[in-house]
């Protein structure tokens, strides 16, 4: 399963409203591989950081996670509202994790459907 972590939030938020909540929860949990991308672009809420402590300690030791970010995983505590809750599942996380680190310009940059205009010869 691939979400993007804001699209993740929302969707448990509207399951909290409309009674699916477990039903949402428990698919992310189930996922044999759960790949949440843009994770720690921003501060999380309360219960933001709840359902992500849920959903990786179910996970924890049974599932595979894979996590993308802008960010390096020594950022990610401070964005908790709960130190706590910011490390233990930072510590789950982190505890049996392999981290890649990609450096160099961004491919979004070298496919651009454009050229810039100063490389332009004029006539």
């Amino acid at each position: 399963m691939f979400a993007r972590v804001d699209k993740m939030f929302k969707h448990l938020k509207l399951s909290s409203v409309d009674g699916s909540r477990d039903r949402a929860i428990g698919a992310y949990i189930r996922a044999d591989l759960l790949i949440i991308d843009d994770f720690a672009i921003k501060d999380m809420k309360r219960e933001q950081a709840d359902d992500i402590y849920e959903i990786i300690l179910e996970r924890y030791g049974k599932k595979s996670t894979i996590l993308t970010s802008a960010r390096s995983p020594e950022e990610w505590q401070a964005l908790f509202p709960d130190p706590i809750i910011g490390n233990s599942v930072l510590d789950k996380l982190c505890h049996s994790s392999y981290q890649v680190e990609m450096t160099g310009p961004s491919l979004r940059e070298q496919n651009k459907p454009y050229k810039k205009y100063s490389s332009l010869k004029k006539n």
